[in-house]
């Protein structure tokens, strides 16, 4: 099975962590782990997990000077995870410090991608920061910019990604917050979709949190939205 969903691990302590997992089959999803689960539990929580099964998404967003952000991306990838991010905003210098420091791994090294505009982000939130573009459009921006600095996607919400997979071929990565069903809460994401729409629209993975991880079946909701991606996966293939 291709496991398109990545189900984000928001949960305040570690324990609670792998309580968690141990209701879930690593063949059947890969795990985010942010900022709070990883300043609560650090290097040692990433550890166990991949040595539980799971393919870990590291969620966290290095932005600052370019030696910085490639030291830190460097340590990352040591950890032995699957994918970690930047945000692109930082600049093609930075993203490129970041994607020569790893280079060294060959096919070992985790993917690395660039958070392009936050899923919470609204026009006038971008108007706050100097910003006056369009959400849609800003993300197109620094998608290119993203890819051309050697970075393997992006993350986006699923609004834009029909528009940058019709922009840019395949082999770039689109990675999708937000993802919801029809029954779960908005919560603060403000620009989301279904999975079935997500793929259609061109994502390769869909990052789920609260409609799984606050489930009363976690593994049965896991199974709802790997059964939708799969669906729609048939059709396109």
């Amino acid at each position: 099975m291709s496991k398109n969903i990545i189900i984000a691990l928001d949960f305040a302590t570690g324990d609670k962590t792998l309580q968690f997992l141990d209701l879930l089959d690593p063949n059947l999803c890969r795990v985010k782990i942010g900022k709070e689960l990883f300043t609560a539990s650090g290097p040692q929580l990433v550890r166990k997990i991949i040595d539980r099964g799971f393919d870990v998404f590291l969620d966290l967003k290095f932005h600052d000077i370019p030696n910085t952000v490639a030291r830190a991306s460097k340590v990352a990838a040591d950890l032995g995870i699957w994918m970690f991010n930047i945000h692109a905003s930082g600049g093609r210098t930075m993203m490129e410090a970041a994607r020569e420091s790893i280079d060294s791994l060959g096919n070992q090294r985790p993917l690395l991608i660039g958070v392009t505009v936050l899923t919470s982000f609204l026009k006038k939130d971008l108007e706050q920061t100097g910003i006056h573009s369009y959400p849609e459009d800003q993300v197109s921006k620094l998608a290119f910019l993203a890819r051309d600095s050697g970075l393997d996607g992006v993350v986006c919400s699923a609004a834009e990604t029909k528009l940058l997979r019709s922009q840019i071929d395949d082999k770039f990565c689109l990675v999708t917050p937000g993802i919801r069903r029809p029954e779960d809460a908005i919560g603060d994401q403000k620009r989301v979709v279904g999975p079935a729409e997500a793929i259609q629209n061109g994502s390769n993975y869909l990052v789920v949190g609260r409609p799984i991880t606050s489930a009363d079946s976690p593994n049965g909701a896991l199974i709802e939205f790997n059964a939708a991606v799969s669906s729609v996966n048939q059709t396109l293939n």
